[in-house]
């Protein structure tokens, strides 16, 4: 089903009956203003019997009239404006909308909420060559909701298309001098539901925070992480899958982490649900690297070495595991077992399932424990290092005997990985305990861990994409085609994960400042 997206920038003001539009082409970079439009709009606005949409500051509706029929759903833009979604209009949701909001309705029902009936005169302030600045809607409002008297109010929307923020800006003082004022909500569904909408609660540290304290504002901001990209995700936004992996994976690290504070039994039972779906998740993620690393290698190799149809070879290979791959997210989060993670992830922020001995910790001991905690994490990782060093020597003792050799490099190639894990581990612990141990320290370390995690990560990207490069290059040699620059490409890799190796040494070793 087509679907027209598109950022929504505007400012709203609530307006008195008598309140005159003042003179808008007076504006900076205004030309001038075009003959006002009268329009008629109704809209029905959809949630769940909770408002589960509401509380979240999503909308979603289905409006008739204008030059925008159709369904709706607005979610709040991390760079400042709200999203809109738009789908063609029809009597039923949307399939694709409803799985939009799927992360915040899961299983319950979508039911009309409320109806708004909006008179709407729209006011296109005009820049150079008649361009489209802004729109200026001078609306009267009457909402109604089954069992409530009629809501009527007047205010005026002004909206960007064409024109820059600073138009929003410039308008302000003007649209207030002449009586305007901020409105009292965000929308006009917001003003129309009223206090009817549960506050969704936020978990914030407070000013002495307990060690539960630091785990639960750690887990609210991955959660509500992955609440966020979970929609994306759907749209099939770039890096939404890697950006809602991270937020599993620090979860799932912090649970460890945190094992002396939360429950181990619920606690390890929840990180293997987000382990699963992290899982679900990676096939699109390593797809897209892969793709990515791939496209720009051949894309930096000498044109006389680039043989055969090898970009395009590249392309049609890693399109389609992508595809692929993007299907099976798509089908996981639809699951019930997805759904019913979220629920869990919702109880885990709001009730913490806690240990005996941190339901009578105190900031002071807190603050002892954490650094406890941080240590634990160091000295795995140090072992792990220990685990890979032996490793590699044994790879290089075994290099004397052939039939060894396989082994003992799928052995390297292991602890290196459990390296990185554990230095994303440890990362994300002092990423969490930099507000209470202090910036210099916590996050001194974490950069260190993270630049642990980023020489092995290099490597392992090399390691994979020699494996794609080898079947690509196996398919092309079967179809009677020229495979040698995979072959160079596989060798350029192989170089890279060489040098990526040697790196190692300058990231190593890390220092505990607690």
């Amino acid at each position: 089903m087509a679907r027209i997206e598109q950022l929504e920038i505007e400012t709203k003001y609530d307006v008195a009956e008598r309140v005159v539009l003042p003179a808008l082409h007076e504006l900076p970079g205004v030309e001038r203003v075009a003959q006002p439009v009268e329009q008629d709009l109704e809209a029905v606005y959809f949630d769940t019997a909770a408002y589960d949409l509401a509380t979240a500051g999503i909308t979603l509706r289905r409006r008739t009239g204008g030059d925008d029929a159709g369904w709706h759903v607005k979610f709040p833009a991390e760079t400042g404006g709200r999203l809109e979604v738009r789908f063609p209009l029809g009597e039923e949701v949307p399939l694709e909308l409803v799985r939009m909001v799927r992360v915040y309705v899961r299983d319950r029902p979508l039911v009309p909420a409320v109806t708004l009936r909006t008179h709407r005169v729209v006011h296109r302030l005009l820049g150079a060559d008649d361009v489209v600045l802004a729109e200026l809607s001078d609306d009267q409002v009457n909402a109604e909701i089954a069992g409530s008297e009629p809501n009527v109010w007047r205010e005026w929307e002004l909206e960007l298309v064409d024109g820059a923020r600073d138009l929003l800006a410039a308008a302000e003082p003007v649209l207030r001098e002449a009586g305007a004022e901020p409105a009292a909500g965000p929308s006009k569904l917001a003003r129309a539901l009223g206090d009817r909408v549960p506050v969704r609660p936020t978990w914030e540290l407070p000013a002495k925070p307990t060690a539960v304290d630091v785990f639960r504002a750690y887990a609210a901001e991955q959660v509500n992480a992955i609440r966020r990209r979970d929609p994306e995700v759907r749209r099939d936004q770039p890096d939404a899958v890697h950006k809602m992996r991270v937020a599993t994976r620090r979860l799932r690290s912090a649970l460890a982490t945190y094992r002396p504070v939360v429950d181990r039994a619920e606690g390890d039972r929840i990180r293997a649900e987000l382990k699963w779906l992290a899982g679900q998740l990676g096939g699109t993620r390593d797809a897209e690297v892969i793709h990515e690393r791939l496209s720009a290698a051949v894309a930096a190799e000498p044109p006389e070495l680039v043989m055969g149809r090898i970009a395009g070879a590249i392309d049609d290979e890693l399109r389609a595991t992508y595809k692929a791959a993007h299907e099976v997210s798509l089908e996981t989060l639809e699951t019930e077992r997805y759904l019913r993670l979220l629920d869990d992830l919702d109880v885990l922020v709001a009730e913490p399932p806690l240990t005996e001995a941190a339901a009578e910790l105190k900031p002071k001991k807190s603050a002892r424990l954490l650094k406890s905690l941080l240590k634990h994490d160091w000295k795995r990782i140090t072992k792990a290092v220990d685990r890979m060093r032996a490793a590699e020597q044994g790879a290089t003792d075994a290099a004397a005997s052939a039939p060894s050799v396989e082994a003992a490099n799928a052995a390297v190639e292991a602890e290196r990985h459990e390296v990185r894990k554990a230095a994303k581990r440890l990362r994300y612990a002092a990423e969490s305990v930099a507000p209470v141990l202090g910036e210099t320290g916590a996050t001194g370390l974490a950069k260190s861990a993270e630049r642990v995690q980023e020489v092995l990560g290099a490597y392992q990207d090399s390691v994979v994409a020699r494996q794609v490069l080898r079947q690509l290059a196996v398919q092309v040699q079967l179809d009677g085609g020229n495979a040698f620059t995979l072959g160079r490409l596989h060798a350029l890799e192989q170089t890279a994960g060489e040098a990526a190796v040697r790196s190692f040494d300058s990231v190593w070793p890390l220092d505990f400042p607690f």
